[in-house]
């Protein structure tokens, strides 16, 4: 099953920044639960996540890449990203690594969590 997710998870991410909502959609299950990166909060279900991103892509050109896909021992996928995001006018706004935390359900992305990497970090260090 991990094979298939990493499969998924690499589509996704080609679909994200060919702005292929739909395509984007199709992984994710129906009351998928996603975060909100620019307001907060979660958003609940497909058609919230279409909203959302469509909404996203109109004001900013977010390009999300792959650099690491890891599994725990609950099947969660943790996938390090390299974020690269820019004004409409191509001005960076942000160049960063995070951390994107996919719980499935069978074959579908059921939650997503965003994890700052640095904060991975020091709560590693307090440990």
């Amino acid at each position: 099953m991990m094979e298939e997710h990493c499969k998924t998870l690499m589509k996704l991410y080609r679909d994200f920044n060919d702005r292929d909502i739909e395509s984007v959609l199709e992984h994710l299950a129906p009351g998928v639960d996603w975060p909100n990166a620019t307001t907060g909060g979660r958003e609940i279900g497909r058609d919230a996540v279409r909203r959302y991103w469509t909404k996203q892509w109109s004001e900013i050109d977010p390009r999300v890449e792959p650099l690491d896909i890891t599994f725990d021992a609950d099947g969660n996928a943790h996938v390090r990203v390299d974020q690269l995001v820019r004004a409409l006018d191509g001005k960076i706004l942000l160049n960063r690594q995070v951390e994107h935390v996919y719980e499935f359900s069978g074959p579908f992305i059921a939650r997503m969590t965003i994890v700052e990497l640095d904060a991975a970090k020091d709560d590693e260090e307090d440990e």
